[in-house]
C-alpha cells in the first residue's frame, strides 16, 4: 500500500528471462519519470530486440501510481499487458515501466500460458531491481532581495529542503524540493519571521 509521504520504485534498470515450450518472455524494467520516458524506453527495447515477435508493456507514473497504462501489442487480449501491469500494483511500484519481448518458439501457450509467462517474466525483472522507498516532495519558489540571503538561507539549512536551483543577483530565487510531510512547517517557517517575510516570496509549484 502506498503512503502518503513516500512511494516505492525502482533504482535500476534490470532484467528477467523466463522461457516455455520454446518462447522466450524477457523482461526489461525501469525507472522512469514521465511519458516521454516510457516511449523512448519501449523504443530502445524494440531496438534492441528487433526479432522478438511481441514488445508487451505495462507503466505507473506518480507518487500514487494516478499514470497508468498497457499494451499486450497484438498477443490476445488480457493476456499480456495486464498481467505485466498487476506486478506492478502486487509489488506496490511507481514511476517504473516493463517492457516484456517476447520470442515466438512454435508452439502455442494459450491464454492461460501467456499470462503465466508474462507475469513471470515481469516478476524476475523486479526481483533483479534494486527497490527503493523515495519521499513525496512538494516544490516551492522564493524570490527575495539580496539582503535577506542569510535568513533565507538559515530556514533552509535547518529544514529538510532541497535547493533545486538558484539564481543570485540583485533579486533573488531559490527553487526548493521539500518533503511532503515538512512542507507545511517550511512553508510556515519562511513566513513567520518578519524580516524574511518583508523581503521575500513563497510560491508553490
Amino acid at each position: 500500500m502506498l503512503f502518503e509521504d513516500t512511494f516505492r520504485t525502482i533504482e535500476n534498470t534490470a532484467e528477467g528471462d523466463f522461457r516455455d515450450r520454446g518462447s522466450r518472455f524477457i523482461g526489461i524494467a525501469f525507472h522512469v519519470k514521465s511519458e516521454q520516458e516510457v516511449r523512448e524506453c519501449i523504443q530502445l527495447v524494440k531496438k534492441n530486440h528487433p526479432k522478438a515477435n511481441h514488445h508487451c508493456y505495462g507503466f505507473r507514473l506518480g507518487p500514487g501510481g494516478s499514470v497508468y497504462r498497457y499494451s499486450d501489442d497484438r498477443e490476445p487480449s488480457g493476456s499480456a499487458g495486464k498481467p505485466i501491469y498487476g506486478s506492478l500494483l502486487s509489488n506496490d511500484l511507481t514511476d517504473i515501466l516493463i517492457v516484456v519481448a517476447r520470442y515466438f518458439g512454435g508452439t502455442l501457450l494459450g491464454v492461460p500460458g501467456l499470462i503465466n509467462a508474462y507475469r513471470e517474466a515481469a516478476a524476475q525483472a523486479v526481483a533483479a531491481a534494486t527497490i527503493i522507498t523515495v519521499p513525496v516532495t512538494v516544490r516551492y519558489k522564493i524570490l527575495f532581495s539580496y539582503d535577506a540571503i542569510s535568513e533565507v538561507m538559515a530556514v533552509i539549512k535547518k529544514s529538510d529542503a532541497e535547493i533545486v536551483s538558484q539564481e543570485m543577483n540583485e533579486s533573488c530565487s531559490l527553487t526548493l524540493s521539500v518533503p511532503k510531510s515538512a512542507s507545511e512547517k517550511f512553508y510556515q517557517e519562511v513566513l513567520s519571521g518578519h524580516t524574511i517575510r518583508s523581503k521575500c516570496k513563497i510560491e508553490s509549484l
